[in-house]
């Protein structure tokens, strides 16, 4: 699994590929922590392109949902976007979608930061 990032107006886009699961889970955390962290309230908002993401498992719904308690306790932002059918069909059964701000594109959720290019 890579976890690339780039930054856009007011967000931070990150970029994670593959399958979130148990061998991976550790490394998307780790990933994840230092944008987590700088993600408060003056911060950039946080922007998950989950457009290349095509499993995901329970580990991995933990490591993001320890993150955006966190993002919310420090003032910040965190949206996921473009969530790949199987990825969607998860976050609906685990109620996820209802946890996390979900956009149907980067773009979408760009505008939505207020970063929209």
């Amino acid at each position: 699994m890579d976890l690339l990032f780039r930054e856009e107006g007011s967000a931070v886009i990150l970029c994670p590929t593959g399958r979130i699961d148990h061998t991976h889970a550790d490394a998307f955390r780790e990933g994840l922590e230092p944008h987590v962290s700088a993600c408060t309230r003056n911060g950039k908002a946080l922007v998950l392109d989950f457009s290349g993401v095509t499993f995901i498992s329970s580990i991995g719904l933990r490591a993001l949902m320890i993150a955006v308690k966190q993002v919310k306790a420090q003032g910040g932002r965190m949206m996921i976007a473009a969530l790949t059918p199987l990825v969607a069909e998860v976050f609906q059964i685990s109620r996820f979608d209802l946890l996390f701000e979900i956009h149907p594109t980067v773009e979408a959720a760009l505008a939505a930061a207020g970063g929209a290019s």
